[in-house]
């Protein structure tokens, strides 16, 4: 039997479906792949003129000691995160979590937000890795974490410098950063995502015949494809890399709108 067909089985034979989702599931969206320098660099010239980095604007050091170019570089990607439309494949994820008797949950490590932009129910997403469109102080004085809508950031893409005013925490008046897990993090605060994932263990529990569809997890942070290999359940990995599976799992080298298409055809 193809691996197509193996997939499309155990989806129909599924009463839950775990999405986990690492960053390679938004480059059929058109969102940058950050893969190694070169990448990054291609995304961010100003950065890679200066030789900085994916860790070293991605740490809260950079908003310590060099602020318009870290909120530069997050303030650009929250307004492509804005911007960007999601792709045919999360409506056919969605469309697929209909069929199964308790539906899905998401897992990801992405900050864009597109999940919920493409109508998944906000309360089914786990974001381990924290959001974008959230905000925290700087410095964690209260520990608070609130939703960045009115912050429009106006930003210099040329140097990836912030032009427009900073956003201030409501607590103490001092500079706010995305509330995303960093490199070298130990101010992030996780008490949203801590509260996604007790609802998304909660979910897990009902589920009897799991399938996870994991789509474009990378090795470098392992996060995802970490968590769908001990998530228990039919493992169906979509990558168009590294689609190596352990004993057991279902391996589709496809990205990952190519191979939710070939899917939907068939169920």
């Amino acid at each position: 039997m193809y691996a197509i067909d193996r997939a499309v089985a155990a989806i129909e034979r599924a009463d839950g479906l775990l999405i986990t989702a690492g960053a390679g599931l938004g480059v059929d969206s058109g969102l940058p792949d950050f893969r190694g320098n070169q990448g990054f660099w291609k995304a961010y010239p100003a950065l890679a003129e200066s030789g900085i980095n994916f860790q070293d604007i991605a740490c809260p050091n950079a908003f310590t000691n060099s602020p318009h170019r870290a909120w530069g570089f997050y303030g650009h990607r929250l307004n492509l995160y804005r911007e960007t439309v999601p792709h045919d494949g999360f409506q056919i994820l969605r469309t697929l979590a209909a069929k199964v008797e308790h539906g899905a949950c998401v897992f990801t490590s992405n900050v864009d937000g597109q999940f919920q932009k493409a109508g998944f129910d906000p309360d089914r997403i786990s974001e381990v890795h924290g959001s974008i469109h959230h905000l925290q102080c700087l410095n964690g004085c209260r520990g608070d974490i609130w939703p960045g809508d009115a912050f429009h950031p106006v930003v210099d893409e040329e140097s990836c410098e912030l032009l427009s005013e900073f956003p201030i925490c409501p607590h103490c008046g001092g500079i706010a950063r995305p509330n995303i897990l960093m490199f070298g993090d130990w101010s992030w605060v996780r008490t949203r995502s801590n509260e996604q994932s007790v609802r998304l263990h909660v979910w897990r529990q009902t589920v009897k015949r799991l399938v996870v569809i994991e789509l474009g997890a990378g090795r470098d942070i392992a996060t995802v494809r970490n968590y769908s290999e001990k998530a228990g359940g039919q493992l169906v990995r979509i990558n168009p890399r590294d689609d190596r599976v352990p004993e057991g799992g279902i391996s589709l080298r496809a990205g990952a709108q190519d191979a939710l298409r070939a899917i939907e055809q068939l169920v």
